[in-house]
Protein backbone atom coordinates (compact mmCIF):
# COMPACT_ATOMS: atom_id res chain seq x y z
CA UNK A 1 0.00 0.00 0.00
CA UNK A 2 2.51 2.40 1.42
CA UNK A 3 4.71 1.46 -2.39
CA UNK A 4 1.20 2.19 -4.80
CA UNK A 5 0.95 5.61 -2.44
CA UNK A 6 4.47 6.82 -3.18
CA UNK A 7 3.95 6.14 -7.07
CA UNK A 8 0.86 7.94 -7.14
CA UNK A 9 2.93 10.79 -5.63
CA UNK A 10 5.42 10.48 -8.32
CA UNK A 11 3.49 10.17 -10.98
CA UNK A 12 1.34 13.11 -10.15
CA UNK A 13 5.20 15.28 -9.80
CA UNK A 14 5.65 14.13 -13.19
CA UNK A 15 2.67 15.36 -14.46
CA UNK A 16 2.18 18.47 -12.96
CA UNK A 17 4.76 20.89 -14.66
CA UNK A 18 2.77 19.55 -18.16
CA UNK A 19 -0.60 21.60 -15.98
CA UNK A 20 -2.69 18.48 -16.54
CA UNK A 21 -3.49 18.20 -13.43
CA UNK A 22 -6.97 18.62 -11.68
CA UNK A 23 -7.51 20.34 -8.49
CA UNK A 24 -9.30 16.70 -7.59
CA UNK A 25 -5.82 14.95 -7.83
CA UNK A 26 -4.35 17.92 -5.64
CA UNK A 27 -6.95 16.87 -3.32
CA UNK A 28 -5.70 13.27 -3.38
CA UNK A 29 -1.96 14.06 -3.42
CA UNK A 30 -2.40 16.00 -0.06
CA UNK A 31 -4.12 13.38 1.49
CA UNK A 32 -1.65 10.68 0.17
CA UNK A 33 1.40 12.98 1.68
CA UNK A 34 -0.43 13.00 4.63
CA UNK A 35 -0.83 9.25 4.94
CA UNK A 36 2.53 8.93 3.90
CA UNK A 37 4.25 11.45 6.81
CA UNK A 38 1.95 10.39 9.97
CA UNK A 39 2.76 12.66 13.02
CA UNK A 40 5.11 14.69 11.36
CA UNK A 41 5.67 17.53 14.30
CA UNK A 42 6.32 15.05 16.21
CA UNK A 43 9.59 13.14 15.03
CA UNK A 44 10.21 13.80 11.12
CA UNK A 45 9.94 17.83 11.61
CA UNK A 46 12.74 17.40 14.51
CA UNK A 47 15.22 15.65 12.09
CA UNK A 48 14.42 17.60 8.81
CA UNK A 49 13.22 21.42 10.04
CA UNK A 50 9.95 23.46 9.75
CA UNK A 51 7.14 23.23 7.48
CA UNK A 52 8.80 26.38 5.74
CA UNK A 53 11.91 24.24 4.62
CA UNK A 54 10.10 21.25 3.51
CA UNK A 55 7.46 23.56 1.10
CA UNK A 56 10.77 25.28 -0.40
CA UNK A 57 11.92 21.59 -1.74
CA UNK A 58 8.99 20.14 -3.68
CA UNK A 59 7.33 21.93 -6.38
CA UNK A 60 4.32 24.23 -5.93
CA UNK A 61 0.61 25.00 -7.17
CA UNK A 62 0.02 28.09 -7.97
CA UNK A 63 -1.62 29.34 -4.38
CA UNK A 64 -1.55 25.81 -3.05
CA UNK A 65 0.80 24.13 -0.63
CA UNK A 66 3.55 21.78 -1.62
CA UNK A 67 2.70 18.57 -2.90
CA UNK A 68 5.84 16.16 -1.51
CA UNK A 69 8.81 16.36 0.79
CA UNK A 70 12.27 16.22 0.18
CA UNK A 71 12.19 13.31 3.42
CA UNK A 72 10.05 11.34 0.91
CA UNK A 73 10.90 11.80 -2.77
CA UNK A 74 15.19 11.48 -1.94
CA UNK A 75 15.47 8.21 -2.44
CA UNK A 76 12.94 7.60 -5.03
CA UNK A 77 14.00 7.14 -8.94
CA UNK A 78 13.54 10.19 -10.82
CA UNK A 79 11.12 7.44 -13.15
CA UNK A 80 7.89 6.54 -12.20
CA UNK A 81 6.70 3.14 -12.65
CA UNK A 82 4.28 3.17 -14.84
CA UNK A 83 0.76 1.12 -14.53
CA UNK A 84 -0.53 0.54 -17.90
CA UNK A 85 0.62 -0.77 -21.36
CA UNK A 86 1.45 1.32 -24.27
CA UNK A 87 3.94 3.59 -25.41
CA UNK A 88 2.81 6.51 -23.12
CA UNK A 89 3.13 4.41 -20.41
CA UNK A 90 6.56 3.75 -20.58
CA UNK A 91 8.28 -0.03 -19.37
CA UNK A 92 6.36 -1.29 -16.40
CA UNK A 93 7.79 -1.82 -12.62
CA UNK A 94 8.59 -5.27 -11.66
CA UNK A 95 8.33 -6.28 -8.13
CA UNK A 96 12.08 -5.85 -7.48
CA UNK A 97 11.32 -2.10 -7.48
CA UNK A 98 8.07 -2.02 -5.32
CA UNK A 99 10.57 -4.13 -2.73
CA UNK A 100 12.80 -2.05 -2.41
CA UNK A 101 10.61 1.05 -2.10
CA UNK A 102 8.75 -0.74 0.92
CA UNK A 103 12.32 -1.24 2.26
CA UNK A 104 12.95 2.27 2.03
CA UNK A 105 9.67 3.25 3.69
CA UNK A 106 10.02 0.81 6.21
CA UNK A 107 14.25 1.84 7.31
CA UNK A 108 12.66 5.37 7.13
CA UNK A 109 9.96 4.46 9.90
CA UNK A 110 12.77 2.70 12.05
CA UNK A 111 15.16 5.54 11.80
CA UNK A 112 11.99 8.19 13.20
CA UNK A 113 11.45 6.02 15.61
CA UNK A 114 14.78 5.48 16.74
CA UNK A 115 15.89 8.78 17.10
CA UNK A 116 12.61 9.76 19.06
CA UNK A 117 13.48 7.12 21.46
CA UNK A 118 16.89 8.59 21.86
CA UNK A 119 15.20 11.91 22.40
CA UNK A 120 13.14 10.56 25.07
CA UNK A 121 16.38 9.13 26.55
CA UNK A 122 18.23 12.13 26.91
CA UNK A 123 15.16 14.14 28.05
CA UNK A 124 15.13 11.45 31.09
CA UNK A 125 18.98 11.79 31.66
CA UNK A 126 18.63 15.80 31.72
CA UNK A 127 15.81 15.52 34.45
CA UNK A 128 17.71 13.14 36.36
CA UNK A 129 20.76 15.18 36.03
CA UNK A 130 18.88 17.89 37.00
CA UNK A 131 17.51 16.38 40.04
CA UNK A 132 20.96 15.32 41.61
CA UNK A 133 21.95 18.77 40.80
CA UNK A 134 18.81 20.59 43.15
CA UNK A 135 19.34 18.04 45.96
CA UNK A 136 23.14 18.92 45.70
CA UNK A 137 22.22 22.60 45.94
CA UNK A 138 19.36 22.08 48.61
CA UNK A 139 22.49 20.70 50.87
CA UNK A 140 24.71 23.36 50.71
CA UNK A 141 22.34 26.04 51.23
CA UNK A 142 19.70 27.32 53.59
CA UNK A 143 16.50 26.25 53.53
CA UNK A 144 14.89 29.73 52.91
CA UNK A 145 17.67 30.21 49.91
CA UNK A 146 17.34 26.53 48.43
CA UNK A 147 13.19 27.50 48.53
CA UNK A 148 13.92 30.07 46.21
CA UNK A 149 15.39 28.31 42.55
CA UNK A 150 16.62 30.57 40.13
CA UNK A 151 14.67 30.72 37.17
CA UNK A 152 17.02 28.95 35.27
CA UNK A 153 16.81 25.95 37.25
CA UNK A 154 13.06 26.08 37.66
CA UNK A 155 12.62 25.97 33.57
CA UNK A 156 14.80 23.11 33.46
CA UNK A 157 12.93 20.83 36.31
CA UNK A 158 9.79 21.69 34.57
CA UNK A 159 8.17 18.48 32.83
CA UNK A 160 7.76 19.04 28.87
CA UNK A 161 4.53 19.58 27.11
CA UNK A 162 3.49 16.66 25.40
CA UNK A 163 3.97 16.55 21.98
CA UNK A 164 6.87 19.19 21.83
CA UNK A 165 10.26 17.82 23.72
CA UNK A 166 10.09 20.59 26.50
CA UNK A 167 10.30 23.81 23.89
CA UNK A 168 8.24 25.53 21.90
CA UNK A 169 7.69 24.70 18.50
CA UNK A 170 9.71 27.48 17.10
CA UNK A 171 13.28 27.04 19.59
CA UNK A 172 16.30 25.38 17.80
CA UNK A 173 16.01 21.13 17.05
CA UNK A 174 16.60 19.31 19.97
CA UNK A 175 19.87 18.58 19.23
CA UNK A 176 20.73 21.84 20.29
CA UNK A 177 18.41 22.22 22.93
CA UNK A 178 20.09 19.42 24.50
CA UNK A 179 23.52 20.76 23.97
CA UNK A 180 22.18 24.03 25.64
CA UNK A 181 20.92 21.79 28.77
CA UNK A 182 24.69 19.86 28.96
CA UNK A 183 26.32 24.04 29.03
CA UNK A 184 24.13 24.83 31.66
CA UNK A 185 24.21 21.76 33.73
CA UNK A 186 28.23 22.14 33.47
CA UNK A 187 28.31 26.23 34.77
CA UNK A 188 26.08 25.17 37.49
CA UNK A 189 28.79 22.27 38.23
CA UNK A 190 31.65 24.66 38.03
CA UNK A 191 30.10 27.34 39.82
CA UNK A 192 28.88 25.27 43.09
CA UNK A 193 32.67 23.90 43.02
CA UNK A 194 34.11 27.83 43.06
CA UNK A 195 31.47 28.21 45.79
CA UNK A 196 32.08 25.13 47.87
CA UNK A 197 35.60 26.32 48.98
CA UNK A 198 34.78 29.48 50.38
CA UNK A 199 31.73 28.01 52.34
CA UNK A 200 33.97 25.76 54.02
CA UNK A 201 36.59 28.41 54.33
CA UNK A 202 33.93 30.56 56.12
CA UNK A 203 32.37 27.71 58.46
CA UNK A 204 35.83 26.11 59.91
CA UNK A 205 39.44 26.29 59.78
CA UNK A 206 40.97 23.91 56.86
CA UNK A 207 42.66 20.88 57.66
CA UNK A 208 46.15 22.14 56.89
CA UNK A 209 45.47 24.87 58.77
CA UNK A 210 44.02 22.51 61.72
CA UNK A 211 47.32 20.82 61.09
CA UNK A 212 49.48 23.18 61.73
CA UNK A 213 48.42 24.59 64.81
CA UNK A 214 48.18 20.76 66.25
CA UNK A 215 51.74 20.74 65.74
CA UNK A 216 52.53 24.16 66.99
CA UNK A 217 51.36 23.38 70.24
CA UNK A 218 52.75 19.59 70.46
CA UNK A 219 56.26 21.43 69.82
CA UNK A 220 55.81 23.98 72.75
CA UNK A 221 54.54 21.17 75.28
CA UNK A 222 57.96 19.59 74.04
CA UNK A 223 59.90 22.86 74.29
CA UNK A 224 58.27 22.99 78.35
CA UNK A 225 59.31 19.50 78.91
CA UNK A 226 62.77 19.70 77.69
CA UNK A 227 63.49 22.85 79.86
CA UNK A 228 61.51 21.29 82.92
CA UNK A 229 63.98 18.05 82.40
CA UNK A 230 66.80 19.90 82.16
CA UNK A 231 66.27 22.39 85.16
CA UNK A 232 65.46 18.87 87.10
CA UNK A 233 69.00 17.39 86.34
CA UNK A 234 70.87 20.73 87.46
CA UNK A 235 68.79 20.34 90.65
CA UNK A 236 70.14 16.94 90.88
CA UNK A 237 73.66 17.14 89.96
CA UNK A 238 74.21 20.03 92.84
CA UNK A 239 72.71 18.08 95.12
CA UNK A 240 74.81 15.02 94.23
CA UNK A 241 77.77 17.19 94.34
CA UNK A 242 76.70 18.11 97.55
CA UNK A 243 75.97 15.53 99.13
CA UNK A 244 79.43 13.71 97.50
CA UNK A 245 81.63 16.64 99.07
CA UNK A 246 79.33 15.70 102.58
CA UNK A 247 79.87 11.79 102.07
CA UNK A 248 83.49 12.12 101.61
CA UNK A 249 83.99 14.58 104.82
CA UNK A 250 82.15 11.90 106.35
CA UNK A 251 84.23 8.99 105.20
CA UNK A 252 87.59 11.39 105.96
CA UNK A 253 86.09 11.46 109.43
CA UNK A 254 85.47 7.67 110.06
CA UNK A 255 88.84 6.73 108.86
CA UNK A 256 90.76 9.06 110.81
CA UNK A 257 88.39 7.74 114.17
CA UNK A 258 89.75 4.14 112.80
CA UNK A 259 92.85 4.91 112.59
CA UNK A 260 93.48 7.01 115.51
CA UNK A 261 91.66 3.66 117.50
CA UNK A 262 94.40 1.43 115.67
CA UNK A 263 97.36 3.39 117.08
CA UNK A 264 95.85 3.87 120.11
CA UNK A 265 95.63 -0.69 120.75
CA UNK A 266 98.76 -0.74 119.20
CA UNK A 267 100.26 1.55 121.76
CA UNK A 268 98.48 0.51 124.82
CA UNK A 269 95.90 2.76 126.40
CA UNK A 270 96.84 6.43 126.87
CA UNK A 271 98.19 7.90 129.83
CA UNK A 272 99.60 11.04 130.72
CA UNK A 273 101.98 12.08 133.03
CA UNK A 274 102.47 14.66 133.23
CA UNK A 275 99.57 15.83 131.47
CA UNK A 276 101.55 18.11 128.63
CA UNK A 277 102.87 14.24 127.24
CA UNK A 278 100.72 14.54 124.32
CA UNK A 279 100.38 15.93 120.92
CA UNK A 280 97.95 16.72 118.39
CA UNK A 281 97.57 14.94 115.18
CA UNK A 282 96.35 15.72 112.02
CA UNK A 283 96.78 13.06 109.39
CA UNK A 284 94.99 14.30 106.20
CA UNK A 285 95.26 18.02 104.34
CA UNK A 286 91.47 19.47 104.51
CA UNK A 287 89.41 22.41 106.09
CA UNK A 288 87.87 20.77 108.87
CA UNK A 289 90.47 18.98 110.46
CA UNK A 290 91.94 21.24 113.65
CA UNK A 291 92.56 21.64 117.43
CA UNK A 292 91.34 24.75 119.42
CA UNK A 293 92.64 26.15 122.54
CA UNK A 294 89.78 26.55 125.58
CA UNK A 295 91.37 29.38 126.62
CA UNK A 296 92.35 32.82 124.77
CA UNK A 297 95.18 35.32 124.72
CA UNK A 298 94.73 38.73 127.15
CA UNK A 299 96.18 42.18 125.91
CA UNK A 300 99.90 41.85 125.15
CA UNK A 301 102.35 44.27 124.31
CA UNK A 302 105.15 41.20 123.56
CA UNK A 303 105.00 37.29 123.42
CA UNK A 304 106.73 34.03 122.94
CA UNK A 305 105.37 31.26 121.33
CA UNK A 306 106.77 28.14 121.20
CA UNK A 307 106.29 24.51 120.04
CA UNK A 308 107.34 21.28 119.02
CA UNK A 309 106.60 20.61 115.32
CA UNK A 310 106.71 17.55 112.67
CA UNK A 311 105.25 18.70 108.91
CA UNK A 312 104.40 15.87 106.57
CA UNK A 313 103.22 18.18 103.94
CA UNK A 314 105.11 18.02 100.41
CA UNK A 315 104.75 21.38 99.74
CA UNK A 316 104.34 24.11 102.03
CA UNK A 317 104.09 23.89 105.96
CA UNK A 318 100.79 24.98 106.33
CA UNK A 319 99.37 26.78 109.52
CA UNK A 320 100.76 25.46 112.79
CA UNK A 321 98.47 28.28 114.57
CA UNK A 322 96.90 31.33 114.23
CA UNK A 323 95.03 33.99 116.28
CA UNK A 324 92.01 35.99 115.50
CA UNK A 325 90.22 38.50 116.86
CA UNK A 326 86.74 39.93 115.56
CA UNK A 327 88.36 42.87 114.25
CA UNK A 328 91.26 41.42 112.97
CA UNK A 329 91.07 37.78 111.20
CA UNK A 330 94.91 38.12 111.07
CA UNK A 331 96.27 38.95 114.54
CA UNK A 332 98.94 36.24 114.98
CA UNK A 333 99.33 33.79 112.53
CA UNK A 334 102.68 31.45 111.88
CA UNK A 335 102.33 30.34 107.89
CA UNK A 336 104.17 28.92 104.70
CA UNK A 337 102.26 28.52 101.93
CA UNK A 338 102.87 27.07 98.06
CA UNK A 339 106.39 28.27 97.54
CA UNK A 340 106.44 30.76 99.57
CA UNK A 341 108.55 31.46 102.85
CA UNK A 342 107.65 30.91 106.16
CA UNK A 343 105.94 34.32 107.87
CA UNK A 344 105.01 35.66 111.01
CA UNK A 345 102.12 37.76 110.77
CA UNK A 346 100.94 40.19 113.73
CA UNK A 347 97.89 42.21 112.55
CA UNK A 348 97.84 41.87 108.98
CA UNK A 349 101.82 43.01 108.69
CA UNK A 350 104.78 40.06 107.63
CA UNK A 351 108.26 39.40 108.37
CA UNK A 352 109.82 36.55 106.66
CA UNK A 353 111.31 33.78 109.14
CA UNK A 354 114.57 32.19 107.41
CA UNK A 355 113.27 28.68 109.06
CA UNK A 356 113.54 25.13 107.39
CA UNK A 357 110.66 22.47 108.69
CA UNK A 358 110.32 20.36 105.55
CA UNK A 359 112.68 17.41 106.28
CA UNK A 360 109.42 15.66 108.31
CA UNK A 361 111.53 15.51 111.16
CA UNK A 362 110.45 16.93 114.89
CA UNK A 363 111.75 20.47 114.81
CA UNK A 364 111.99 23.24 118.08
CA UNK A 365 110.51 26.38 117.18
CA UNK A 366 109.76 29.96 119.23
CA UNK A 367 109.21 33.32 117.38
CA UNK A 368 109.33 36.38 119.80
CA UNK A 369 108.01 39.76 119.39
CA UNK A 370 107.33 43.19 121.02
CA UNK A 371 105.69 46.16 120.67
CA UNK A 372 108.58 48.57 120.69
CA UNK A 373 109.58 49.19 117.67
CA UNK A 374 108.23 45.51 115.95
CA UNK A 375 111.38 43.93 117.25
CA UNK A 376 110.69 39.99 116.38
CA UNK A 377 113.42 37.26 116.25
CA UNK A 378 113.01 33.68 115.70
CA UNK A 379 114.59 29.94 116.79
CA UNK A 380 114.63 26.56 115.55
CA UNK A 381 115.95 24.05 117.82
CA UNK A 382 117.18 26.37 120.48
CA UNK A 383 119.39 28.39 117.61
CA UNK A 384 118.03 32.04 116.56
CA UNK A 385 118.27 31.93 112.90
CA UNK A 386 116.25 35.22 111.91
CA UNK A 387 114.87 38.67 113.71
CA UNK A 388 113.89 41.86 112.64
CA UNK A 389 112.20 45.15 113.65
CA UNK A 390 108.81 47.25 112.29
CA UNK A 391 106.62 44.52 112.71
CA UNK A 392 103.76 45.61 113.79
CA UNK A 393 105.27 48.62 115.86
CA UNK A 394 103.50 49.95 118.78
CA UNK A 395 100.45 48.00 118.38
CA UNK A 396 99.11 45.89 120.71
CA UNK A 397 97.55 42.56 120.29
CA UNK A 398 94.07 42.49 120.89
CA UNK A 399 91.86 40.04 123.47
CA UNK A 400 89.00 37.49 123.87
CA UNK A 401 90.66 35.94 120.06
CA UNK A 402 89.95 31.91 118.97
CA UNK A 403 93.46 29.96 118.43
CA UNK A 404 93.74 27.51 116.52
CA UNK A 405 96.02 24.95 115.64
CA UNK A 406 96.51 23.37 111.90
CA UNK A 407 94.15 26.04 110.08
CA UNK A 408 94.18 29.65 108.87
CA UNK A 409 91.12 31.54 109.54
CA UNK A 410 89.54 33.95 107.41
CA UNK A 411 87.08 34.95 110.14
CA UNK A 412 86.91 34.20 113.87
CA UNK A 413 87.02 30.84 114.46
CA UNK A 414 86.01 29.16 110.82
CA UNK A 415 86.16 29.72 106.85
CA UNK A 416 89.03 27.38 106.87
CA UNK A 417 91.15 26.96 103.15
CA UNK A 418 92.21 23.59 102.67
CA UNK A 419 95.57 24.23 101.38
CA UNK A 420 96.36 26.53 104.14
CA UNK A 421 96.17 23.66 106.43
CA UNK A 422 98.89 22.04 108.67
CA UNK A 423 99.61 18.01 107.94
CA UNK A 424 101.88 16.17 110.43
CA UNK A 425 101.97 16.64 114.56
CA UNK A 426 102.57 19.02 116.97
CA UNK A 427 102.62 19.13 120.52
CA UNK A 428 103.69 21.51 123.68
CA UNK A 429 102.27 24.79 122.71
CA UNK A 430 102.87 27.39 125.02
CA UNK A 431 103.39 31.33 125.20
CA UNK A 432 104.42 34.04 127.30
CA UNK A 433 103.75 37.72 127.75
CA UNK A 434 107.27 38.49 127.43
CA UNK A 435 110.16 37.39 124.40
CA UNK A 436 112.09 34.91 126.52
CA UNK A 437 115.89 35.25 126.83
CA UNK A 438 117.83 32.85 124.12
CA UNK A 439 119.16 30.27 127.04
CA UNK A 440 116.09 29.91 127.94
CA UNK A 441 114.37 29.02 124.58
CA UNK A 442 117.96 27.02 124.45
CA UNK A 443 117.35 24.77 127.50
CA UNK A 444 113.41 24.22 126.29
CA UNK A 445 114.75 22.90 122.95
CA UNK A 446 117.43 20.61 124.85
CA UNK A 447 114.79 19.34 127.46
CA UNK A 448 117.20 20.76 130.27
CA UNK A 449 114.37 23.24 131.51
CA UNK A 450 110.57 22.50 131.98
CA UNK A 451 109.58 25.91 131.86
CA UNK A 452 105.63 26.47 131.11
CA UNK A 453 104.12 29.49 129.68
CA UNK A 454 102.45 31.84 131.77
CA UNK A 455 99.71 32.71 129.55
CA UNK A 456 98.85 29.32 127.94
CA UNK A 457 100.06 25.71 129.27
CA UNK A 458 100.15 23.18 126.82
CA UNK A 459 97.43 20.80 129.06
CA UNK A 460 95.58 18.04 127.58
CA UNK A 461 91.81 19.57 129.00
CA UNK A 462 92.80 22.70 127.31
CA UNK A 463 92.89 21.28 124.30
CA UNK A 464 90.29 20.04 121.87
CA UNK A 465 90.48 18.25 118.50
CA UNK A 466 87.55 18.48 115.81
CA UNK A 467 87.21 16.63 112.33
CA UNK A 468 89.34 13.82 112.64
CA UNK A 469 92.21 15.24 114.54
CA UNK A 470 93.40 12.82 117.50
CA UNK A 471 95.44 13.06 120.60
CA UNK A 472 98.68 10.70 121.23
CA UNK A 473 101.01 10.02 123.83
CA UNK A 474 104.14 11.84 123.41
CA UNK A 475 107.28 12.82 125.50
CA UNK A 476 108.94 15.67 123.57
CA UNK A 477 112.87 14.84 124.42
CA UNK A 478 112.47 11.30 123.62
CA UNK A 479 110.68 11.95 120.26
CA UNK A 480 113.50 14.75 119.84
CA UNK A 481 116.67 12.44 120.26
CA UNK A 482 114.93 10.21 117.97
CA UNK A 483 115.03 12.92 115.50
Amino acid sequence: MLAFLGAIICIIASVHPAGTAAPAAAADNDSAAAALLPAADKGLGALHGPAEALASAGPRLPGGPPLFSRFVCTPLSTECPATGTGPAAGTGAGPEELLALRSAAAQLRRTALEQKERIRMDQETIRELTGKLSRCEGGLRSPPAAAAAPPAAAGLRAAPRPGTMGHPPDEPPAVRELEEAVRTLQDRIDRIEQELPARTNSSAPTAPALARDALHTKMEQLEEQLLSKILTLQKERQAASTDRSQQQHNIEKELNSLQNRVTELEHGPLGYSPPDAFKVTIPVQNNYMYARMKKSLPELYAFTICMWLKSKALAGLGTPFSYSVPSQANEIVLLEWGTNPLELLINDKVAQLPLSLKDKAWHHICVAWTTRDGKWSAYQDGEQRGAGENLASWHSIKPQGVIILGQEQDTLGGRFDATQAFVGELAQFSVWDHMLAPVEILGLANCTSHLQGNVIQWDDQAVEVFGGASKAGFAACEEGRKA
